[in-house]
């Protein structure tokens, strides 16, 4: 038992975060006799902290996924994300799946290893190689699950990716490789590319802003109340950081921030969900939320278009790594928060998105009532997991921090603003659609 405790991770957690005391308070000592040296003296500390932390005592955000080892086996979990050069995931297609590569290139992923790969041969051309880190590919039933909902939703209509078969059949494979030192094991899977322009590369309008929260209802009610695997339970998935009922783990992350005033808005979002978000969850409808619902994850083709008022239609529904059962009103909480990332007027977007939600699944009292608070808690949770990895994969910052660009101004004016008046602009919105709801 003792040996367990020295070395499976607990005592390390703690020396961890005993180091980062102590480091705080040697950078409130030097900031006080050195206070012009005050910016660069925090940053130092916080980056050298990081390091003590995360990559010495395994303090990752993936130990808060509900993915610890199991029995007794002694093991440190920490995330490594796959690092294979093109020409190595190349090989994998041919080994794996049979095919051979005319043309990859490498993706944006945040922590797994994407490929746009195109073949010469097979059913369809192009695919997405993708490549999940090795800590969550050690989960293979919630992987499975997640990709047999995808197949699933396909199947519904929805255009959701399908996965290529492997030469022995399956939907997936775990295989080693890598640039990296070390073997690692990564789950492997090849679906289907789905055409279209990520919502972040177009200029958001109310048409769209309305499909879209019509998609997040209609998905997460048709998964409730449809789908069906014997590993769904995998979906229950505890402590995983992103799931939004757990926006209060982030105070273990929120040193990442700094000493600043994000850092205080955050606290202050911590705090008001723990008192008023938490003791409500029972009374919210439970369903499997996809969970990832942003402005990347969701791919749009032009239909009807015109410069001075585009039409748009979702032809691709991305990412369902983040799965997990959740409350409805979750999701719309997630399209928000997302939607508002590009837009030029980020507080009207709400009432649109909230619109074409309730078209499908009419929020209730209470639902609504929690809803300024989700929104700014996925706001707190991207923003703070962001700066967190950023620290730990800092050659992949531009990406994990893309939110942050207009993120954090965003969730200032939403305090500034005030919930009163931000859910009075977002339910006067919603209400007018029902004089003149949009054609399906």
């Amino acid at each position: 038992m003792l040996n367990e405790f020295l070395f499976c991770g607990t005592l390390p957690l703690i020396l961890s975060r005993v180091t980062g005391q102590i480091l705080l308070l040697v950078q409130q000592c030097l900031m006080l006799f050195y206070p012009s040296s005050k910016a660069r003296i925090e940053d130092r500390l916080i980056r050298d902290s990081a390091t003590l932390l995360l990559r010495e005592s395994f303090l990752t955000i993936n130990n808060t996924r509900d993915t610890m080892s199991s029995g007794n086996d002694c093991q440190a979990q920490t995330l490594t994300k796959p690092t294979f050069d093109e020409r190595g995931a190349a090989e994998l297609v041919d080994r794996v799946f049979g095919l051979k590569v005319s043309w990859i290139s490498s993706l944006p992923s945040y922590d797994d290893q994407n490929f746009h790969v195109r073949v010469s041969a097979g059913g369809a051309d192009e695919y997405v190689l993708k490549i999940t880190n090795s800590e969550d590919s050690q989960e293979p039933e919630l992987i499975e699950v997640q990709t047999q909902a995808m197949m699933f939703l396909s199947a519904q209509g929805f255009p959701s990716a399908t996965p290529y078969l492997t030469k022995d059949g399956h939907i997936m494979s775990l295989e080693s490789g890598g640039t990296g030192l070390g073997s690692k094991k990564y789950m492997v899977r090849l679906l289907t590319y789905l055409p279209g322009t990520p919502v972040a590369k177009i200029t958001t309008n109310a048409q769209i802003l309305y499909e879209i929260g019509r998609l997040a209802a209609s998905v997460d009610k048709v998964l409730s109340e449809k789908f069906q695997h014997p590993s769904v339970k995998s979906l229950h998935r505890g402590q995983f950081i992103w799931n939004l009922a757990n926006v209060p783990l982030l105070d273990q992350y929120i040193y990442a921030l700094g000493q600043n005033k994000y850092r205080a808005v955050v606290e202050q979002v911590i705090e008001q969900f723990k008192g008023k978000v938490i003791p409500k969850l029972s009374s919210f409808r439970a369903c499997i939320n996809h969970g990832d619902l942003n402005d990347h994850n969701i791919l749009v083709d032009s239909c009807f278009a015109s410069l001075e008022n585009p039409q748009y239609r979702v032809s691709g529904i991305l990412d369902f790594s983040d799965m997990s059962y959740g409350y409805y009103v979750f999701e719309v909480a997630i399209a928000i928060m997302y939607m508002m990332i590009e837009s030029p007027d980020p507080l009207s977007v709400g009432g649109h998105v909230l619109a074409g939600f309730e078209s499908i699944l009419p929020l209730t009292a209470e639902e609504r009532g929690a809803l300024f608070l989700l929104v700014s808690g996925r706001f707190a949770q991207s923003l703070v997991i962001a700066a967190h990895t950023a620290l730990l994969y800092p050659e992949n910052k531009a990406y994990l921090t893309i939110t942050a660009k207009t993120g954090w101004k965003h969730l200032m004016t939403m305090f500034e603003v005030g919930q009163e008046a931000v859910e009075k602009k977002w339910f006067e919105t919603a209400q007018a659609y029902t004089h003149h709801a949009p054609a399906p």
